[in-house]
Formats: C-alpha cells, sequence, structure tokens
C-alpha cells in the first residue's frame, strides 16, 4: 500500500458522514475496520505503517495546541485521538494542519465544536485501533497483529530509531496571550474575548 492508497482508503471510509455528530470518529473506525478486512494481512500492516508515520508526524506542540484549544484541554492520550481525527479529516485537510494548525479554524467540524461548545469532535479513539480489529478478523488471532508488527519494526529499525521526535518549541497552553499570538484563529473560536 503507498501513500495514494492510504488516503484513498480513509476518504471513502468518511464519506457521507456528518463530522459533528459524537459519533463520526466510530463511523469511520467501523468502515475503515471493514474496508481494511476486505484486504490481506500485508495490506494490513502496510496501512498501519502509513498511519503511524503519519501520526507522528503531527505529534507537535502546535498541533497539541489546537488539539488543546479545541477540547478544552489535551492529555497525551487525548493527543494521540486528536491527531487519528486529523487523519479522518483526508489528506487535504491533514496536509493543511500540517502546514498550519490554526487552518483548523475553517474547518466546519471545528467551527460547529465551537458554537456547540463541544470538544470532542476531532477525537476519534477507536481509530488508532482499526488495523489491529481487521488484522484479527482476518487471521482470527488477537496477538497476530502486535506481533506482526514488532516483527516489522525489527526490520525497520534503522538511523531514526529511538530518536524523540522534533516537536518544535514548547509554549504554555494555558497562557491565553501566547495561545492567540501562535493561534489566533483558533484561539478567537476557543477563547474568552481579551479584554485589554
Amino acid at each position: 500500500m503507498n501513500v495514494d492508497e492510504f488516503w484513498a482508503v480513509v476518504e471513502t471510509a468518511g464519506e457521507g458522514l456528518d463530522g459533528r455528530t459524537g459519533d463520526a470518529g466510530e463511523a469511520v473506525a467501523a468502515a475503515l475496520v471493514t474496508r481494511l478486512a476486505a484486504t490481506s494481512p500485508e495490506r494490513i500492516l502496510e496501512f498501519q505503517d502509513l498511519f503511524d508515520q503519519l501520526h507522528g508526524a503531527l505529534y507537535r506542540w502546535d498541533v497539541w495546541a489546537a488539539a488543546y484549544l479545541i477540547g478544552g484541554r489535551c492529555s497525551d492520550d487525548s493527543f494521540m485521538d486528536f491527531r487519528a481525527g486529523v487523519i479522518t479529516l483526508g489528506r487535504e485537510w491533514y496536509e493543511r494542519v500540517l502546514a498550519s494548525p490554526d487552518v483548523l479554524a475553517d474547518h466546519a467540524v471545528v467551527r460547529h465544536a465551537a458554537t456547540e461548545e463541544d470538544g470532542g469532535v476531532l477525537f476519534a479513539e477507536s481509530v488508532n485501533y482499526v488495523a489491529s480489529v481487521a488484522y484479527e478478523r482476518v487471521t482470527d488471532d488477537d496477538h497476530a497483529f502486535y506481533e506482526a508488527m514488532e516483527a516489522r519494526q525489527q526490520v525497520a529499525v534503522g538511523s531514526d530509531a529511538g530518536r524523540e521526535p522534533d516537536m518544535g518549541e514548547d509554549f504554555d497552553f494555558d497562557d491565553d496571550d501566547e495561545m492567540r499570538r501562535r493561534l489566533p484563529r483558533l484561539a478567537g473560536l476557543f477563547l474568552a474575548p481579551d479584554e485589554d
């Protein structure tokens, strides 16, 4: 599976879904499991490899700050779910968020979340596990996926193994002025107006 095929699978899984509903992540996850389970174990592992790469590229402070604003706070576990949610938005939005997370202020799901005070819309926990669920369906073995992924990682060990990702500059998410400076459009949606 190449990256174009990955995005085709993700985008067809999300077709016709209204991302403003609380169960949109669950619906995308279920559709992804169905699509992946119709392929081979190797294709499922390839999907997971690409998912991990794309998910990891979003592991940055500025993206985390966006998640913090949208969610009203954001733990490490929740940030994992948020990054999965960004992937479910499809390739175009993923690339836009990677370039500048503040662009999420333009997305209908985020704008809806701001007006409805529903910060959970982009947090898609179950999407993190679609490959393992699909693999178990195909192999009828609930341990085989993790064993296969571990074997792939041992083969793929290279110069980047064990290196911490570059998350960019850390900053205080609870400093409203700093959040307004770094993510002005999202801050405008989710923070109380500045009284200065």
